[in-house]
């Protein structure tokens, strides 16, 4: 299928791993031009070599307000402008709600939820102007289910949704869709650090048997950010493998 953005222009936080390296891979593959950031800029300049098609990787904390700005920057000045933007972060540590500090929930909401915020506000009045623009945000199936033991995630990431969805309605008329992604259990390092190096999906009620595979994920966030899904906005599609058991 043709998603048409072929020549478009992207922007990944935090792509040089996991389901952003995933879906950077999956938007440089239908012809877009894909700039990377990672913590690490020799790990950023890799994984944008592996992905090749000029994929650009640049080193880039985005777990701050500061940071965000910087990728934001630095991406739209290698690229001339951005017409798609994804909203990605590592996910806050473990904890339930005893042993999880007030302090902790400061940092957790720059990093899953200010960030993106600065990230956002500097990229949609550009999108705007030129009546295009995709903005994705990878989340969690949490918002729709919490997680027991991971507080922090499914705070910061139900207010990034609650945010988006505002802003969705705000600057659909200008042609622009503003959606999450919500990945269940992915074969990617965050999942061995919290189930180890051999999830099991019977254990984690996956019904559809199996862990995900990045890939298809990076291809589902790829559609949404293609001409032909430009009338779905404010959607928060979940991509679990049937692990989220809610009605709505």
């Amino acid at each position: 299928m043709d998603l048409e953005i072929a020549g478009r222009t992207a922007a990944v936080a935090g792509g040089s791993a996991g389901l952003g390296f995933a879906t950077a891979q999956a938007l440089a593959n239908n012809g877009v031009k894909v700039i990377i950031c990672g913590r690490d800029a020799k790990r950023a300049k890799d994984a944008a070599t592996k992905i090749g098609k000029s994929c650009i990787g640049v080193a880039c904390d985005v777990s701050s307000v500061a940071g965000g700005e910087s990728f934001i920057e630095q991406a739209t000045s290698a690229l001339g402008h951005l017409d798609i933007v994804v909203l990605n972060s590592g996910g806050p540590s473990a904890g339930n709600f005893a042993s999880t500090s007030v302090e902790s929930y400061e940092t957790a909401l720059q990093n899953g939820l200010m960030s993106m915020i600065s990230m956002t506000k500097l990229v949609v009045p550009e999108m705007q102007v030129r009546k295009w623009g995709r903005v994705v945000a990878i989340t969690s199936i949490a918002v729709r289910q919490p997680i027991a033991n991971l507080i922090l995630s499914n705070t910061v990431r139900a207010g990034l949704t609650g945010f988006l969805k505002t802003v969705a309605r705000e600057v659909a008329g200008d042609c622009i869709t503003v959606n999450t992604v919500q990945p269940g259990t992915h074969a990617t390092d965050r999942i061995v650090q919290l189930y180890g190096s051999s999830p099991d999906a019977k254990a984690l009620d996956i019904p559809a048997g199996v862990i995900g595979d990045p890939k298809d994920f990076g291809n589902v966030v790829a559609f949404l950010c293609s001409d032909s899904a430009k009338f779905i906005t404010g959607a928060n599609l979940q991509v679990d493998g049937g692990q989220y058991s809610g009605l709505i």
